[in-house]
């Protein structure tokens, strides 16, 4: 009582259901709002950076748009006639006059007229010589040879190289010009200076929304244009792809996206602002509603451990009993409907467990007698075998030839079955061929001149492995349902011959038994299907255990119905067939 009197206060039913479900309450509260808050946040930043995806995206497009055409101005310049004409000229060792460089000069600025963007395009020979401009400067001179030479690798392609090493505020493409009537021979290159204005992508559509700014750099690295409003260090920006980086006092996401037309490299710098804008609401809201629910539940917790403990200690009184072995229902009632259901569960779980308690006890009884029965009933395969070979020896020496090939054929089939370990599940064709053989011998010496039987097998099938006990059920299902059927001899072949199917071997058992309409060839599929395809005539493994050893050994779709094909005609007999991979792998189809 002193102990009660000291702790009464705190350890009350009502106070711990009371702090365990408040303690619940706040662990469940604060798993929920980091969860929410977590998930939330990361869908708002994929969110936003989808966005910027897009944006990059859309640059890209514009950029190759913006590259395509001058692609195909480039192109009908070198394609037009009067250039094609003079280069056609050159390469035949007659160089053109100064009057026709100048028609040159006006056949190429009719083309620049066209474009925006274009600072010039100057036209070359293939050794290298200017033709226009009208002064005497070299390709070697303007460009590096290396890009030289890959523009004689793109065999014709404009090839993009950035920015000009002599005028940085320029971009730089080069394209070989090929003689049409020539063969498409090498006629020369045509040299085009764009200007770096050209390639401003700030005007993207989704550029306004997001605030990001865009940078474009060629393959060296040297930027050809941006909307970023302070210098950068180019290495610092390409070499942090996906990664967040400090320029300023001001964080952003960088964002890569690559030209497929020139190599070049978008890059988009997002403020990380942006990715979190909404997280603060988030996090408010979070906070809020966790402050409601957890008053909520304070209250509500209250009334409900106030309306448990009473009628529950009763029940408890009741459930005493059971610490002593006796197992009683509760006869005790309450005015509560949930305590009634549960004086009620109780009394059922009772009722239930005895009879459980009974039932085990009876199984138990069973079980003792049935391991009695089944040691009782064991016979050593070694003394089955040496009975065999005994009777065999005696049969020998009476001349019975017969007799004892039967009690040999027997005894090999017992051992097939009986003596061959359980890991040892899979054999040869060879091995399955020689066990059905045993059994047709026994089966002749039954049936006497009302069965013949023949087997048929490719010499390269023989090797092939195959799960143990597969053809002997089908042959016993053709006997039992075939020959015996008839009133005049039968026969049954047995068939192992290379499939149509390249990989695979079929197997087949066919009689010439009265066979199957239609229909009864429908119900056999339908009980296959099943997996009730015995009849009661046999106590064998049955058609549709073969078929679904097959479908489970060589993974079929559906054992029985796919794995086994029947063919049958009234009165024409019937063949049941299946097909394996040699390799003992892969689908039966």
């Amino acid at each position: 009582m002193n102990r009660l009197g000291r702790f009464g206060s705190f350890n009350t039913l009502r106070n711990q259901i009371f702090l365990g479900f408040m303690l619940v309450m706040v662990i469940v509260l604060a798993l929920v709002g980091f969860f929410v808050y977590n998930q939330v946040s990361v869908l708002l930043q994929n969110s936003a950076e989808r966005h910027i995806q897009q944006t990059a995206v859309q640059a890209a497009g514009k950029l190759d748009a913006s590259l395509k055409q001058v692609d195909t101005l480039s192109a009908q310049v070198s394609t037009n006639a009067t250039v094609q004409r003079f280069l056609t000229q050159e390469t035949e060792g007659q160089p053109i006059s100064f009057s026709e460089r100048q028609s040159l000069q006006q056949e190429v600025r009719k083309y620049e007229a066209y474009a925006t963007g274009i600072r010039s395009m100057e036209i070359y020979t293939t050794d290298y010589r200017r033709l226009f401009p009208l002064d005497e400067g070299s390709l070697e001179s303007r460009v590096p040879g290396e890009w030289i030479a890959l523009a004689d690798s793109g065999q014709g392609r404009l090839y993009w190289f950035g920015q000009d090493p002599k005028e940085p505020d320029l971009v730089i493409a080069l394209r070989r010009i090929r003689l049409i009537d020539e063969s498409f021979a090498h006629g020369g290159y045509l040299l085009v200076r764009m200007e770096k204005s050209y390639f401003d992508l700030t005007d993207t559509s989704a550029a306004s929304d997001i605030r990001e700014a865009m940078l474009l750099y060629d393959q060296a690295g040297h930027m050809i244009a941006s909307n970023f409003h302070e210098d950068v260090d180019p290495a610092y920006i390409l070499e942090r792809e996906g990664e967040t980086l400090t320029l300023g006092k001001e964080d952003y996401i960088s964002v890569h996206k690559q030209s497929a037309a020139t190599g070049w490299r978008i890059v988009m710098l997002t403020p990380v602002d942006y990715t979190t804008e909404g997280i603060s609401v988030l996090r408010t809201s979070i906070l809020v509603s966790g402050a409601v629910g957890a008053l909520l539940f304070l209250v509500f917790s209250f009334i409900l451990t106030t309306m448990i403990t009473r009628p529950i200690l009763q029940l408890i009184k009741a459930m005493r009993g059971a610490r002593f072995g006796t197992l009683k229902p509760n006869k005790a009632t309450s005015s509560t409907m949930e305590i009634n259901e549960l004086n009620n569960t109780y009394n059922q779980m009772v009722d239930s467990l005895n009879e459980l308690i009974e039932v085990v006890y009876q199984k138990e009884i069973i079980q003792s007698r049935t391991e009695l029965k089944a040691l009782q009933a064991q016979i050593n395969p070694h003394f089955l075998f040496n009975t065999l070979e005994a009777f065999y020896w005696a049969l020998e020496e009476k001349g019975e030839e017969e007799l004892a090939q039967v009690v040999v054929a027997m005894s090999g089939l017992f051992r097939y079955v009986i003596n061959r370990k359980d890991e040892d599940e899979w054999v040869t064709i060879a091995d399955e061929l020689e066990h059905a053989e045993r059994y047709l011998t026994i089966m002749k010496m039954r049936l006497l001149d009302r069965i013949s039987w023949r087997i048929e097998a490719d010499d390269r099938c023989r090797k092939i492995m195959i799960p143990k006990l597969l053809i002997q059920p089908l042959v016993e299902n053709a006997i039992l349902h075939g020959v015996e059927q008839k009133l005049e001899p039968g026969k049954v072949v047995l068939r192992v011959e290379p499939s149509a199917q390249p990989g695979y071997t079929r197997i087949s058992v066919s009689d010439d038994g009265p066979g199957m309409d239609e229909e009864a060839l429908a119900q056999l599929y339908e009980a296959m299907e099943r997996g009730h395809s015995e009849s009661s005539k046999g106590s064998g493994v049955g058609l549709a255990n073969v078929g679904r050893r097959i479908g489970l050994y060589y993974s079929a779709e559906q054992g029985g119905l796919n794995a086994l094909q029947v063919e049958s005609r009234k009165g024409s007999g019937t063949t049941v067939s299946f097909e394996i991979p040699n390799d003992g792998k892969g689908e039966v189809r």
